[in-house]
């Protein structure tokens, strides 16, 4: 007589149960890797600098890194749909660990960078594959669960960075930043080897579509890899962003180098479009902006990215400028939008469960829009406690955004295409930080050097402010100036609405869970 009894099959559900805990528990020490790391390493830098030199390059060890993770997560996505989750995030960690070993072992400012880098290539793979397997790893009904959890990990993280940096520059050494990623890392990647196992994946071919019916993971017979268009998409986004980042900064806008680096920039587009048209297996194919629901998610998330630079980037320099906060108040009046981010985040599914992921994305920011547009009329010089309910207000309303979006996105498509989507996603996001930073610092200082006359830049006027050397009428300009930026942030939130309101499908076609015979909408 074959079978299991019930204390069998209970005892297999526990140890199921226990394996998928601790992938869990990997899965947010990875995220916690990502997201200290891009926090940490900013108290640091007058230790870095002193230790090393290089004050002139110290920025690219934030652009360095930024940039590697940018322009590797549509390979790192295409390469978990074709060979699993589990290869792609073990290399990804083990690159990333050896990033930062190097790291802490570098000889001079060069050195550093070039190392950030090699973090970053890892780095890229831990975001998006850490996103992908929570979707693989939960039903549709249960994915808001893992989601809140890692946007509670990302905030978490984001609050407590800058204070762990800061803490192991001043009692211990700078070098101990990266060296404290190899215990954490080494655990993940323990976890990972040990408990995640990936169900077989069938040999089916079937040319992908929004209403493919097929859920479970699949793979190609010979699964070929599209290195050429690897090496095109790395090439023309690192060119690209690299323009972004230093322009206005290394070099004027409307200069030499400027020029080049957008041409090169184009050029390589161009590569890109064609040697993907030929590739079999191509690193971002077509459907990811032929289908409408993809295509929208992308555009909104990419607005997304673009207006969350105002408060991450200005709001502390306003607080501090204008409001006459110290620097740690000033934190803290940023930070509160990490708090109700992942609450909101947490409840959003009661709500898409009722009016679908679109309409609720849409109240998100519809709301985030309203709360940027109130900011520039708040009274100067202000109390701290308007901005802080401002913030908090804003976090609320992205948590309602953002969450419904990836979460839908990621149940339109089946195991073997859910990477790539994934990754297209935070690609855009990224992308419209980094158009973002550029696009409101170029606004940020036009208003400064409109107010104040001559070349003020916010770098050059908070220094002055700082020096006690600046009149009051520095800190209205100042006002102005993130005012602006917040006005600028508004105004991708109305266009995130109506990329959504205009694209997006009002429901989203959803595939159920594997077994299931047929899909639904929300």
């Amino acid at each position: 007589m074959s079978g299991t009894t019930p204390a069998t099959r209970g005892a297999a559900q526990r140890t199921a149960t226990g394996r998928r805990g601790a992938v869990v528990a990997a899965l947010m020490l990875s995220m916690a890797l990502a997201a200290l790391d891009s926090t940490i390493v900013s108290t640091a830098v007058p230790q870095i600098v002193g230790d090393l030199g290089g004050f002139s390059v110290f920025s690219w060890l934030f652009s360095g890194y930024l940039l590697a993770v940018t322009v590797t997560l549509p390979v790192y996505g295409k390469l978990s749909d074709t060979f699993g989750r589990k290869p792609v995030l073990v290399v990804g960690a083990a690159v990333f660990l050896l990033g930062s070993l190097l790291c802490a072992l570098a000889w001079n400012m060069a050195a550093l960078i070039a190392f950030r880098v090699v973090q970053g290539l890892g780095g890229g793979a831990l975001q998006g594959t850490v996103q992908t397997l929570a979707a693989d790893l939960y039903p549709l009904e249960e994915r808001p669960k893992i989601q809140s959890k890692l946007s509670t990990v990302w905030a978490v993280s984001a609050v407590a960075g800058p204070g762990i940096g800061g803490l192991l520059a001043a009692y211990a050494d700078w070098r101990w930043i990266f060296l404290v990623n190899l215990p954490i890392g080494s655990v993940a990647l323990w976890l990972i080897v040990r408990h995640l196992h990936e169900p077989q994946r069938e040999s089916l071919r079937e040319p992908p579509g929004e209403s493919q019916r097929q859920s479970r993971p699949k793979s190609r017979p010979h699964a070929r890899v599209d290195w050429p268009g690897a090496l095109a998409v790395f090439a023309c986004g690192g060119v690209l962003l690299a323009a972004l980042v230093q322009g206005g900064v290394a070099w004027p806008w409307l200069s030499a180098p400027s020029f080049a680096l957008f041409g090169a920039g184009l050029a390589l587009a161009a590569l890109v479009v064609v040697v993907e048209r030929r590739a079999a297996e191509p690193i971002i194919p077509g459907w990811v902006w032929r289908r409408r629901t993809i295509a929208a998610v992308n555009l909104a998330l990419g607005a997304l990215g673009l207006l969350m630079v105002a408060p991450t980037v200005f709001l502390p320099t306003y607080a501090q400028s204008v409001l006459g906060l110290a620097p740690v108040t000033a934190g803290f009046v940023l930070s509160v939008w990490t708090l109700s981010w992942p609450v909101s985040a947490a409840l959003s599914q009661h709500v898409y469960r009722r009016i679908g992921f679109r309409d609720t994305a849409l109240l998100g920011i519809g709301a985030a829009a309203l709360v940027l547009f109130a900011f520039p009329f708040l009274p100067y010089p202000g109390e701290a406690w308007q901005p802080t309910l401002l913030m908090l207000l804003l976090g609320a309303a992205l948590g309602l955004f953002q969450l419904p979006l990836i979460v839908g996105v990621q149940s339109t498509v089946g195991w073997a295409e859910r990477g790539t989507t994934t990754a297209s996603v935070l690609f855009c996001r990224q992308t419209g930080q980094t158009v973002g930073a550029a696009v409101f610092g170029a606004v940020a200082n036009g208003v400064l050097a409109a107010r104040l006359g001559g070349a003020n830049d916010l770098d050059s006027v908070t220094r002055a402010l700082d020096a006690g050397t600046a009149p009051e009428a520095t800190r209205h300009a100042i006002a102005e100036a993130v005012h602006a930026v917040y006005l600028g942030a508004a105004c991708a939130a109305a266009l995130a609405f109506l990329v959504l309101l205009c694209v997006a499908p009002r429901r989203f076609p959803v595939l159920q869970n594997p077994g299931d015979r047929d899909g639904s909408a929300i």
